[in-house]
């Protein structure tokens, strides 16, 4: 599993949404402005989150986005499926995402690899909470220094 930019800044986001008080309305200017993210980008990200029922949103003057609930019952799991759908490597280990493969009785690689890889990546995400994000706001750390060790696939 590789994080991507969208990762970074979705993490992001919702570590500074974790710093406020519930249901404390924030513009997605002010957003943007602590996180560095561009607002169009953000917007967009901010949608797929609403759409996950992990944020809500509310139009008007004094709308904006705030958490749907306690940044500690808000799992990482629950964010990187919004974010990027499944989390298993093949979707035939995929616990939400399954399809069928022609082989998957008779593949050593499903259970001794594919499955534990999911299962470690589930448990790992599982543990760590948007409560966990915001302290690291909290404690002046910017994720957008990750930003810089992004892997992506050489061609």
């Amino acid at each position: 599993m590789r994080l991507s930019t969208t990762d970074v800044y979705a993490l992001h986001a919702l570590g500074y949404l974790g710093t406020l008080e519930r249901e404390r309305w924030v513009a997605s200017e002010r957003i943007a402005e602590a996180t560095g993210v561009a607002r169009p980008y953000l917007v967009r990200l901010l949608a797929a989150l609403v759409g996950a029922g992990i944020v809500v949103s509310k139009k008007g003057a004094r709308g904006g986005y705030a958490l749907s609930r306690p940044a500690a019952t808000i799992s990482l799991r629950d964010v990187m499926r919004a974010i990027d759908g499944p989390i298993a490597p093949l979707s035939c280990v995929s616990l939400v995402w399954f399809k069928a493969c022609p082989e998957q009785t008779r593949c050593h690689a499903r259970g001794a690899v594919y499955e534990r890889l999911r299962d470690a990546m589930l448990d790992a995400m599982a543990d760590i909470t948007v409560a966990d994000l915001a302290a690291d706001v909290e404690a002046g750390v910017d994720y957008r220094h990750c930003l810089d060790h992004v892997m992506r696939a050489s061609g």
